[in-house]
């Protein structure tokens, strides 16, 4: 029997903004277990993934799903702000490795892996450590209020702010312009502007007036942080990296790291909101940690999805796909898949394996995964030992973003207790 949908619900930014994540109709593809081809009308046609295996399979051959076309798809508007302008300064010009291909993205990916070794970010623990102490202690001991407002996004921005020469007194400008990148579609956060090129166009312009003066400091002043690392990098033939190249590689690693980050530990607390004796489990606990973040990122997939197109001809379940075709990996579905995860629906802190795709898988795997797992274990490990009473005051909202998803607010009620 064949499968009818309607491809607006996976897609559309306003359906997440209203809903979520479809995980309902992702169960349904999933279970149907072949490709579905979608024309919304709205955006780009596009073959939809849902399963764990097929993205595995996918994400194993940048030879054939190539990333250079980037990662999401477009509304014609976008296509015209992003791709045809690229003659509107920096932002027009930039490529960022998410949009590379072998052996391009591996040169490129050097130039600050080192930093982001399980074994080089310990040098981050007590920024980390600090920062959720200092979130948790703004709280003061009880009240109600916004959490994603309060400390989800408040803590990535920290940390990520220290690492790469962030003044205190920029970070509220930064956090707004990387909501108005991340969230152009969501009407409570988008730039505003004469049109969505021109608002595109001047965040950009002020990302790049920003970390030019940080890559400034750090060639004049040099620490040790990962701003030095890129403002100082060079590329394996020794030259060094470009002007657009290094403001590319600092709005990925901020904007990136801090939208995932945030939407991994708001949906993860809403998680715990949601099942107490998960989070009862935790304080009794508190060496669940590394398990517990690794279910949140499962349970939450902030980066929804990422497109590939293909550069031949290619088969995959016996569909035959064409050259120039679209094909968008749904993570947050393969996260739900029942062939790889025993009871996917449920949120189980304990869950091992936990095989998630919640950090992308192959070429692509997420660069800074060891700094989000290290800042939000530090975050939840506080949380878990110094919350005495917590509870919902209040519906939550979702960000209108298919791309990556999460929560715009979550209001609750709390009793905290002081620092040991």
């Amino acid at each position: 029997m064949s499968l009818e949908i309607d491809p607006r619900e996976l897609i559309i930014p306003k359906n997440y903004g209203v809903e979520g994540q479809p995980h309902d109709l992702w169960s349904r593809l999933r279970e149907r277990s072949k490709l579905y081809h979608c024309a919304s009308g709205e955006l780009e046609d596009f073959w939809a993934i849902t399963r764990h295996a097929d993205i595995m399979d996918i994400s194993g051959k940048p030879e054939i799903f190539s990333n250079t076309r980037g990662p999401t798809l477009l509304n014609p508007e976008q296509h015209e702000a992003l791709v045809v302008n690229r003659d509107r300064g920096a932002f027009g010009m930039m490529k960022t490795i998410i949009e590379m291909d072998p052996p391009e993205h591996r040169d490129f990916r050097r130039v600050a892996s080192g930093f982001f070794t399980p074994r080089s970010i310990h040098r981050l623990d007590e920024i980390v450590e600090q920062s959720a102490r200092e979130q948790v202690d703004k709280l003061g001991e009880e009240g109600e209020g916004d959490f994603v407002e309060l400390i989800a996004q408040r803590h990535p921005l920290r940390v990520l702010a220290t690492i790469l020469g962030i003044d205190r007194d920029d970070e509220e400008k930064v956090l707004e312009l990387t909501q108005q990148l991340f969230a152009a579609d969501d009407p409570d956060l988008q730039r505003e502007g004469e049109d969505r090129k021109a608002a595109i166009a001047e965040v950009g312009l002020e990302f790049f007036q920003l970390f030019n003066r940080i890559v400034e400091d750090r060639r004049a002043n040099p620490r040790d942080d990962l701003a030095s690392m890129l403002a100082n990098a060079k590329m394996e033939d020794g030259q060094p990296l470009g002007p657009v190249e290094t403001f590319g590689y600092y709005l990925i690693v901020f904007t990136a790291g801090h939208d995932t980050t945030r939407n991994a530990i708001s949906g993860g607390y809403k998680a715990f909101l949601d099942n107490p004796d998960q989070f009862e489990l935790l304080q009794r606990n508190p060496d669940l940690t590394k398990k517990a973040v690794e279910e949140v990122v499962r349970w939450s997939s902030p980066v929804n999805y990422m497109r590939r197109t293909l550069l031949r001809d290619a088969e995959i379940q016996g569909q035959k796909i064409r050259e120039g075709e679209h094909l968008v990996m749904f993570y947050a579905s393969a996260n739900r898949d029942s062939d790889v995860f025993e009871r996917p629906f449920e949120f189980d802190i304990t869950r091992h394996p936990n095989r998630h795709l919640g950090f992308g898988t192959g070429e692509h795997f997420c660069l800074g995964a060891h700094v989000a797992r290290l800042s939000s274990r530090a975050l939840f490990h506080e949380l878990a030992t110094r919350v005495e009473e917590m509870e919902p005051a209040g519906d939550p909202s979702h960000i209108e973003s298919s791309f990556v998803c999460g929560l715009k607010t979550l209001p609750f009620r709390y009793k905290i207790r002081p620092a040991a």
